[in-house]
């Protein structure tokens, strides 16, 4: 089975990949994935050192994205993006809890979702769900940290290989799990840094877009 080597990131930037950057921690990694709430500086840096596309989504704290996004990164907010046969559908964003961009009530992800109905439609299904906020019930907290219920009814409907999302940084509780399942989903919080391999599935060489974004909303 062929693998693809993923680093996933999210909300605290990493010194060992910034301050301290060595690129030989990047040569086995194939792809790397924001979940948000990064400094586009950042991402910008590791766009520039590595020699694959760097994924992301938007975190709620994102705001200067607007004006202002990481520069050689692919945004794939309401998109499912294509690589190496595996299917990305990217979903950022956090609950709302002020005025501004990257937040949004239940029944507005909800409305995200509806409008994803042909690329899911024409794709059939996707492999990892990406986003920055967690699944209701799911390694969320309160507030403005609950998560999507929405996300769990996508889940079940879909059964993605993967969840990766932020939002709920490790540090607030030590007995939080960075690697947990969701049905048949396995769920990784990609607070800091966290690497990972995906198995590319048997039918990719069957499918058209091996690499670029495929039939956006």
């Amino acid at each position: 089975m062929k693998r693809l080597r993923v680093l996933v990131l999210s909300d605290e930037v990493d010194r060992a990949l910034y301050d301290h950057f060595d690129r030989s921690m990047l040569q086995d990694i194939d792809l790397i994935i924001s979940c948000g709430d990064l400094p586009a500086r950042y991402l910008s840096f590791l766009a520039t050192m590595f020699n694959g596309p760097l994924l992301y989504v938007c975190g709620n704290h994102d705001e200067k994205y607007v004006t202002n996004p990481p520069e050689g990164c692919i945004c794939i907010e309401d998109e499912i993006f294509e690589y190496q046969g595996i299917r990305f559908l990217g979903l950022g964003g956090s609950r709302r809890y002020k005025k501004g961009p990257f937040q949004y009530t239940e029944q507005e992800m909800e409305k995200r979702i509806r409008k994803l109905w042909y690329p899911l439609w024409r794709k059939k299904r996707f492999d990892v769900l990406v986003t920055h906020s967690p699944a209701k019930g799911h390694g969320d907290g309160k507030g403005a940290h609950e998560g999507f219920p929405c996300f769990n009814r996508l889940i079940e409907k879909y059964r993605p290989s993967w969840f990766f999302y932020g939002h709920m940084h490790l540090s607030y509780d030590g007995q939080m799990s960075r690697v947990s399942m969701l049905e048949n989903t396995k769920t990784v919080n990609a607070f800091g840094k966290y690497v990972l391999d995906l198995e590319i599935p048997e039918d990719a060489d069957e499918r058209q877009g091996v690499s670029g974004k495929e039939a956006g909303v």
